[in-house]
């Protein structure tokens, strides 16, 4: 379990992390968003005692960050975004020497490291150098680095990165079984895979909470509202629109001249909004209707 309460990071005047606080429990994949900057590597780095919190706390399976580093390490695997490797070793070799760090010897070191091996798929590039391996295989390693030691706790940094379609199959595959018995936090920009693999999101951004729920809960809010799409030669009012029966809401699209109409599911304005470009002298080019999206969504809470 991962426990974070009121967690702030401060660098001078820049508020990195702002007041944020969740929790992770076993046997839970929790998808871990924010956009760029958000303050999400920074979250994790604090959770593994990397970077020291400037006020709260973070506690794993117990134990509490600052004041038990050792045991938070020894219970936790990491694998960050750019994952940093020995390319001048081969892959066995590294995987044997990372289990030896973690106290592994003799035969329990070499079954370990065979089972990830064969687990992770390297099976046919375990005698290579690291060096002379794609950004896809040295991710495996990583993952398998992160694995050695059978933590309770997994934190995931873009995992996925620079993997082909199969093999980004195998490894959320793998992240699922790994996440039937162990607490795993997931970060990346790939919302698909929120929804292939987390039970709960926990969104963040300027590094402040902005959301905390079930990943069906989000995809609930997503199909919440149907969203039209409204082409038109010039720039138009949106009073007009947002006063139609129906409609939610109304916000200019990516170009002056269009606008985003919110309805409710199953409600169908095209034809109120066609007599209003009548009456009001719109030329009208093109009408669009369109359901939300898990997207949207982050894009709503962190606009």
């Amino acid at each position: 379990m991962v426990e974070v309460e009121h967690l702030v990071k401060t660098y001078g005047a820049q508020q990195a992390v702002d007041d944020i606080s969740f929790r992770a429990d076993k046997g839970e994949i929790v998808g871990f968003l924010g956009p760029n900057g958000a303050g999400k590597s920074t979250t994790m780095k604090m959770a593994l005692g990397y970077v020291p919190p400037t006020a709260g706390t973070v506690r794993v399976a117990g134990f509490d960050v600052r004041e038990q580093p050792l045991e938070v390490r020894r219970r936790v695997g990491y694998l960050p975004e750019h994952n940093p490797l020995y390319l001048d070793m081969y892959v066995h070799e590294y995987l044997e020497f990372i289990g030896g760090v973690h106290g592994l010897r003799g035969r329990e070191l070499r079954q370990r490291v065979a089972w990830l091996v064969q687990r992770v798929g390297l099976t046919r590039e375990q005698n290579k150098q690291i060096g002379a391996l794609s950004k896809g295989y040295r991710q495996r390693v990583g993952l398998a680095e992160a694995l050695v030691h059978d933590p309770e706790v997994l934190i995931l940094d873009e995992p996925t990165t620079g993997l082909d379609p199969n093999q980004i199959s195998e490894i959320r595959d793998l992240i699922r079984e790994l996440g039937e018995n162990k607490t795993v936090i997931f970060s990346t920009h790939i919302l698909p895979e929120v929804a292939a693999l987390c039970s709960r999101a926990v969104i963040i951004s300027r590094g402040r909470l902005v959301a905390d729920a079930p990943v069906a809960e989000l995809a609930a809010r997503a199909a919440g509202e149907t969203v039209l799409r409204a082409e038109f030669e010039n720039p138009v009012a949106l009073g007009p629109l947002r006063a139609l029966s129906g409609v939610h809401r109304a916000e200019a699209g990516a170009t002056p001249s269009t606008a985003l109409i919110y309805t409710a599911p199953g409600t169908d304005v095209r034809a109120a909004v066609s007599r209003l470009a009548v009456e009001q002298g719109w030329l009208l080019l093109g009408l669009r209707q369109e359901q939300q999206s898990l997207e949207a969504v982050f894009g709503e809470l962190t606009r």
